[in-house]
């Protein structure tokens, strides 16, 4: 897929554990790890903006488009 997770990245940047941001945003660790592992097929609104709210960043901080 052309779209990248850079999840990873802003976790670490920020020293947060998926743990604990799954807490915050309130979905499951399960579901964090495949939205990390850029395995999902589909985001919601409603996730990605709790997302950007608790890490403090902007959607494009988060997903990024390649040319395959």
């Amino acid at each position: 897929m052309a779209i990248i997770i850079n999840l990873d990245s802003i976790l670490t940047a920020q020293n947060l554990k998926g743990k604990e941001l799954a807490e915050a945003i309130g979905i499951t660790e399960a579901n964090l790890s495949i939205l990390r592992s850029s395995k999902a097929k589909a985001v919601r609104f409603s996730t990605l903006n709790a997302i950007c709210k608790t890490l403090k960043c902007q959607p494009g901080d988060i997903l990024k488009y390649t040319v395959d």
